[in-house]
């Protein structure tokens, strides 16, 4: 059974911070790469941040320099610490871990519930 649990979401004031955190269970973390997505009513879902299992991140430009994610291989969490947060940061903040296995060329993909991220005065 795998499971991604995300937490952390709520309501914040434009300018403030909220730290994201999305706990695994059931699946080698450390070899998983990890993401962040997220969507608004109406809108596509979009990437917000990644860190593959090496080490590696990206972000969208609009959170660059806001955000950042990170990773506890050995809490098997990964975060996103999202500051001076903007009306527009407002949507469902989802969780994904994928790995490419290599022996049957398959993705595995697995997304967590999502977490309500909302920034209003």
């Amino acid at each position: 059974q795998v499971q991604l649990v995300e937490s952390g979401g709520g309501l914040v004031q434009p300018g403030g911070s909220l730290r994201l955190s999305c706990a695994a269970s059931g699946i080698i973390f450390s070899r998983y790469d990890m993401g962040w997505y997220r969507q608004a009513p109406g809108k596509q879902r979009e990437v917000v941040a990644g860190m593959t299992s090496g080490g590696s991140t990206h972000y969208v430009d609009s959170v660059k320099g806001r955000f950042t994610i990170s990773r506890d291989n050995a809490e098997n969490t990964v975060y996103l610490q999202m500051n001076s947060l903007k009306p527009d940061d407002t949507a469902v903040y989802y969780c994904k871990a994928a790995v490419l296995a290599t022996m049957t060329s398959r993705v595995w993909e697995y997304w967590g519930q999502g977490t309500q991220v909302t920034v209003s005065s």
